[in-house]
């Protein structure tokens, strides 16, 4: 039975091509395939449903039912039973359709003399493109070969979809990757840009989903599953940590699995192709992650997802060169990136696309060292986008816009101007001070990690580096780099300040910064964990390492060092120990020492807050990190989209807490800084000044605006309504600062 159901399977492929290789159009087609599914499977109905939106499955096709349903019968998603297919992409069986729970009844179609169906989803990577159906009179339910034989056809048709070999009037039928398309995702670096996509990683298109000679095709399948064994013992040969060989060793076992094999076997015998048989399985792991709620099952699909697209471009023979050159104004499109890949792109890059990420991912520090608008999550990103294709990246509202048309364009293009307007009135001000209305003047710091930012210290009017992230240096390696390499760099970042302040902040490794060549720490909350500071006193030789080549790059001239995710007086005087310890080296082997020093700490955790007030006496500067304070303030992982926007920064609560800091070093005479995404935000930044703060680091591109709506206020007034609110009880002072900016005429 079996081998006849696998014979009529590749007779069903075999005519199935006969007709694509034609001249007909795109409905003559899908009706001519209809007529050949129903005939060949033995029912008197075949039906072929497509979406027309992300929310509407409609019928284009069908053998049996009223042919004056097609186009006009359409469903929601999750509405019917093909509707559910679609929804959940699994098969739907039943012998008793009309009394299945959630049939939808249509009298248009004529169906309900049907007892039997069978709903199978068309898919391809994971994307739901229609449904493929068939039905019969006779009460039964179709065995697993029919199945089986039914989920290869709706393979090639998912295949022939994406070729387009189905093109014809009307939205369900329209030409894939041409119409207009708004994807929605998560801002992780701010900034608007225009261009064109260019694919990290180029898509594999199998162009041959149907194959005659099945024993061929199983030995290629054969030849390309040993070559790709091949190369995973090769990588497995040369990784460097557990991690990867943890990695590497799930990717062997998917490589050597036997039922992975069969399946794709199975697939060759039924008449696809090699390729066709990995897509096919390769479809249902991403089909399988969207479903999985366990996070360890994901990372396996995922795997198992990688390993499927290694194996196509093998057998496919199509890499990542495709012979695409890269746009003039490229914007970047991938599922993930790494931070040395991305910086292999460099400033180049007018925007980053990602459908993985995270706000607080490699990819978005860089992007934000680069000042390259980011946006993460964003669905289908991959699959929706082909190389050149015409893009606009809202980095202010986390959209992508797709292949605008005109009017969303000229929108685009219009908020463009106006930015470049608004930039050009800040460039205006550059060097004038950030002094307010009151007479109070605020000092206005960068951001940096990468040399490249250094360009930006003069143009923004800058006053300085408040903060230098040194941990960019070990991230992009796959190696520690060498206290020589070190020096060179530090001593050529404090070259191209030209003499204004740079705080270098030691190594920030752990929670979401793991160095890919360092030992994995299998932490259930590493925000929490074993970070930061407490990596340099558990494990000093980095942290020395790094103290002396800073101050051999210092070459005589004033050095600031600030220790991160200082939790206890204790920890930074153990850290300013290795600091005195490390001069004390440097001395004694003649080197040239720093004419100043000065040692701070960052205040990223409220325990440091109510330190013991020797400690406010003793430390060289105080710097609110900004980011994770707000995070153990509120509890709120600001990695977790649900939690992280619940809880503001001018959230009554916290300019309380913060202002309890900015009190106890006025007393202290501690000079403090405030460091963070929310130090870039006009606002919030007046709010901050208002309760205290005189000193900001943010990202260069901040330092305009805030300086602005600084240079127009009234640090005084902005006081006023904070107290006034907060005495009224509100539990943020962010409506009352918007009403009063907006009665200034300051919005």
């Amino acid at each position: 039975m079996a081998e006849s159901i696998e014979t009529e399977s590749r007779k069903l492929l075999g005519r199935l091509r006969d007709t694509m290789a034609g001249d007909d159009p795109g409905q003559a087609r899908l009706d001519k395939i209809t007529h050949l599914i129903a005939d060949s499977i033995g029912c008197e109905v075949c039906s072929i449903y497509l979406f027309r939106d992300e929310e509407t499955l409609e019928l284009c096709a069908t053998e049996g039912l009223n042919p004056d349903a097609v186009h006009q019968t359409r469903m929601r998603l999750g509405e019917g039973l093909v509707g559910r297919v679609a929804r959940r992409r699994e098969v739907v069986n039943t012998a008793d359709a009309p009394n299945a729970r959630g049939f939808r009844f249509m009298p248009e179609t004529g169906e309900e003399v049907y007892s039997s169906l069978l709903g199978v989803p068309i898919q391809r990577l994971g994307e739901s493109l229609g449904v493929l159906v068939v039905q019969s009179k006779q009460a039964r339910e179709f065995s697993a070969d029919e199945v089986y034989a039914l989920e290869v056809v709706a393979m090639v048709l998912a295949e022939m979809t994406e070729l387009g070999a189905f093109v014809g009037d009307g939205a369900a039928m329209g030409a894939r990757h041409s119409q207009p398309a708004m994807l929605r995702g998560t801002v992780a670096q701010e900034g608007v840009a225009e261009g064109h996509i260019w694919l990290h990683e180029p898509r594999v298109v199998v162009t041959n989903p149907i194959a005659d000679d099945p024993h061929r095709e199983l030995a290629r399948l054969k030849e390309g599953v040993e070559e790709l064994r091949v190369g995973v013992d090769k990588m497995l040969s040369l990784a460097a940590d557990k991690e990867q060989l943890q990695v590497l060793e799930a990717y062997r076992m998917f490589a050597n699995s036997k039922g992975w094999m069969r399946r794709m076997e199975e697939d060759i015998s039924r008449g696809l192709s090699a390729e066709a048989a990995v897509e096919k399985e390769q479809s249902l792991a991403r089909a399988r992650i969207g479903q999985a709620t366990d996070s360890y099952l994901r990372e396996r699909l995922s795997d198992l997802d990688d390993l499927s697209n290694r194996l196509l471009r093998i057998l496919t023979g199509q890499g990542t060169d495709t012979g695409a050159e890269l746009p003039a104004d490229p914007i970047l499109v991938a599922r993930n990136i790494g931070p040395a890949e991305l910086l292999d792109y460099g400033r180049g890059l007018r925007g980053i696309i990602l459908e993985a990420g995270s706000v607080g991912s490699h990819a978005a520090i860089v992007a934000r060292a680069l000042a390259i608008p980011l946006i993460v999550h964003t669905d289908r990103a991959t699959l929706e986008a082909l190389n050149g294709d015409h893009v606009l990246v809202d980095g202010e509202q986390g959209i992508v816009h797709l292949r605008p048309d005109d009017t969303v364009v000229t929108a685009f293009r219009d908020k463009m101007a106006m930015q470049a307007a608004a930039a050009e009135r800040y460039a205006s001000i550059r060097d004038k001070p950030a002094e307010t209305l009151c007479g109070n003047v605020i000092d206005l710091h960068m951001n940096a990690g990468l040399m490249a930012d250094l360009p930006s210290l003069e143009g923004s009017g800058a006053l300085g580096v408040g903060l230098f992230r040194t941990e960019l240096q070990f991230l992009v390696r796959n190696q520690m780099p060498r206290r020589s390499e070190l020096s060179a760099l530090y001593a050529r970042v404090l070259d191209a300040a030209g003499g204004k302040k740079v705080v270098f902040r030691t190594l920030d490794i752990g929670s979401d910064k793991v160095l890919p060549y360092m030992k994995p720490n299998d932490e259930p909350n590493p925000a929490l964990g074993w970070r930061a500071i407490r990596v340099g006193l558990d494990k000093p030789g980095v942290m020395r390492m790094q103290l002396q080549a800073l101050i051999r790059a210092a070459q005589g001239r004033p050095l600031t060092v600030m220790f991160p995710f200082v939790a206890q007086y204790e920890e930074y005087t153990q850290a300013r120990a290795e600091m005195d310890k490390a001069m004390d080296r440097e001395r004694k082997l003649g080197h040239v020492l720093p004419e100043s020093i000065e040692v701070g700490a960052m205040l990223e955790t409220p325990s440091l807050a109510f330190a013991p007030y020797k400690f406010f006496e003793e430390v060289g500067f105080l710097s609110i990190g900004g980011n994770d304070l707000k995070q153990f303030f509120f509890a709120a992982d600001r990695e977790n989209e649900r939690v992280r926007r619940r809880y503001d920064t001018l959230n009554v609560s916290f300019l309380s807490f913060i202002e309890r800091i900015v009190e106890r070093c006025e007393v202290s005479g501690t000079p403090l800084s405030f460091c963070g995404e929310d130090a870039g935000r006009p606002v919030e930044a007046l709010c901050l000044a208002a309760i205290g703060l005189r000193t900001l680091s943010m990202r260069p591109a901040s330092i305009g605006p805030v300086k602005s709506l600084l240079r127009r206020s009234n640090l005084d007034e902005v006081r006023k309504v904070i107290t006034d609110a907060r005495h009224r009880g509100d539990m943020n002072v962010r409506p009352a600062i918007m009403d009063y900016l907006r009665d200034q005429g300051k919005n």
